[in-house]
């Protein structure tokens, strides 16, 4: 009799061994599924972060992170389209509930302080800066060091900042006029000057700092163009530039040659230009 209840019970344990295993089986599918979703996640993000419209990646972001309102690297992704979409004031408020969530790190602050800075808001961004521990040094963290004590007139530290920055980057060239332009609005032209034209140097496409170049030169009365790669429509536009600075030193004479020049050089109706000379011929 034992025997009979015996055999029964084997067959109903192998039964529960075989659901379980079959369990088993579909939990390890299931698993798999939900790291090729990841996987697939994962890549939509980078996409929608990089290529994608910046506002197109908001809605996405904005979509994910409320379902998922825990999750950081959306949140943070999030935060950067807001920033990618020139959406500064909403960029910042999502750089800061990024600095408040577990996992958030040094870089999130900078982030954080770049977003504020955008904003204008300085002197939150200096005090996010003092947060950020020492021991993080990335070229963003000091550049931003720098135009925040440029804000507060802080010029020796702002040099410091320039110069730790400056050499922490392969395309040095946005920080150097970013330091010229500093030094400018200081007053200290020849050292703008030089500064400038090393940005130019570093990256020839920079026609903000040929601009700056030229303001340098006019303000310590030079009114030559700089010998620096440039377009024939750049040419007319720095001409322009020299201009308007001639004008604004009491140099009316000169400033209306060089309009005239700026007018012959542009290829096109150069009608800034034109607008420019014709007030200053009827003044």
């Amino acid at each position: 009799m034992r025997q009979q209840f015996l055999i029964p019970s084997l067959v109903v344990t192998g039964l529960i061994l075989s659901a379980c295993a079959k369990e088993t089986e579909e939990e390890k599918v299931e698993r798999t599924f939900q790291e090729v979703n990841v996987i697939d996640e994962t890549n939509l993000n980078d996409v929608l972060l990089t290529a994608a419209d910046p506002n197109e990646a908001v809605t996405y972001f904005h979509n994910a992170a409320a379902k998922n309102p825990d999750r950081i690297d959306l949140q943070r992704g999030l935060a950067i389209s807001l920033g990618r979409a020139k959406r500064s004031t909403e960029a910042a408020a999502a750089w800061k509930r990024v600095t408040t969530m577990n996992g958030a790190n040094a870089a999130d602050r900078v982030e954080y302080a770049d977003a504020l800075v955008r904003n204008g808001d300085w002197n939150t961004a200096h005090t996010v800066l003092n947060s950020v521990p020492p021991t993080h040094e990335s070229f963003k963290r000091y550049r931003l060091e720098a135009v925040v004590a440029d804000s507060r007139k802080e010029w020796k530290r702002a040099d410091h900042f320039y110069e730790t920055a400056v050499g922490l980057t392969t395309r040095p060239g946005g920080v150097m006029n970013n330091w010229g332009y500093s030094k400018l609005t200081r007053g200290q032209y020849a050292e703008a000057e030089r500064l400038f034209t090393e940005a130019v140097r570093q990256d020839k496409s920079l026609f903000t700092a040929k601009n700056n170049l030229v303001l340098a030169r006019s303000a310590q009365g030079n009114y030559s163009l700089p010998v620096v790669p440039m377009t024939q429509v750049e040419r007319a536009r720095l001409l322009n530039t020299m201009a308007i600075s001639a004008v604004k030193q009491g140099d009316t004479a000169t400033g209306k040659n060089l309009l005239r020049e700026a007018i012959a050089t542009h290829p096109q109706h150069f009608d800034e230009a034109v607008r420019s000379l014709r007030a200053l011929e009827e003044s």
